[in-house]
């Protein structure tokens, strides 16, 4: 009998767990989205700023394919300088500037430009490691037979970098999805806005934790 009497206790104190839950599964499948959201464009359009940038300084390296030095210190300087920056911070610096490309602060589509912006040296310090393990001999053997240095970045290092290169976009994913996370403190949308509206300001403690357990789901994923 107080084996049954203790079920029935838990399954009482449960009872409001599971109808919160299913009271804000909207929401929370809503947040999952958006975050998923944030992640993918984030990590596209930063993969793009991030290749470029790569590309520019394993050109102008003083051992690159057209050594410029004040070129490359530059532009090492900007990725040095941008991924220094505390993301929260950085969050909150540039909202005139999410405003003017977005038209907004708050939401998941603003989140996306602080979350492009604080990963794409991230993503080009990652590949112009990829091009510098290269072996130089191929490189070299391609410059003999004639190849341009655009035909050696895109048909000898590109090709020669893809494994370590795709390795690292997870590493980059992750590490978005837990910037994504952080965004939802100044309402960036998403799992992180979810924990802080109902798991902090009102200490429905649960809410935080069902939005700590998918973000490791997508971790997992990833």
């Amino acid at each position: 009998m107080s084996d049954l009497s203790t079920l029935a206790q838990l399954a009482q104190d449960f009872a409001p767990l599971w109808d919160r839950l299913q009271d804000k599964m909207p929401e929370i499948l809503l947040a999952t989205w958006e975050t998923l959201q944030m992640v993918m464009i984030s990590t596209f359009f930063s993969l793009l700023i991030g290749f470029a940038l790569a590309i520019l300084m394993i050109v102008t390296n003083p051992i690159g394919l057209s050594p410029c030095r004040s070129v490359y210190r530059v532009a090492d300087f900007v990725v040095n300088l941008v991924r220094s920056f505390p993301f929260i911070i950085l969050l909150i610096a540039i909202i005139p500037f999410t405003r003017f490309v977005v038209g907004t602060s708050i939401g998941s589509a603003a989140a996306i430009v602080p979350l492009t912006i604080a990963a794409a040296p991230f993503v080009a310090r990652l590949i112009e490691t990829c091009f510098l393990e290269v072996d130089r001999g191929v490189i070299e053997a391609a410059r003999s037979f004639g190849a341009s240095n655009s035909q050696i970045i895109f048909r000898v290092l590109f090709p020669e970098a893809l494994p370590s290169i795709v390795l690292n976009i997870a590493v980059i994913a992750i590490t978005l999805l837990g910037y994504s996370a952080m965004a939802g403190t100044v309402g960036g949308g998403g799992l992180g806005d979810l924990a802080v509206k109902y798991g902090y300001n009102r200490f429905q403690v649960d809410i935080m934790v069902y939005s700590v357990i998918i973000l490791c789901i997508l971790v997992l994923l990833i």
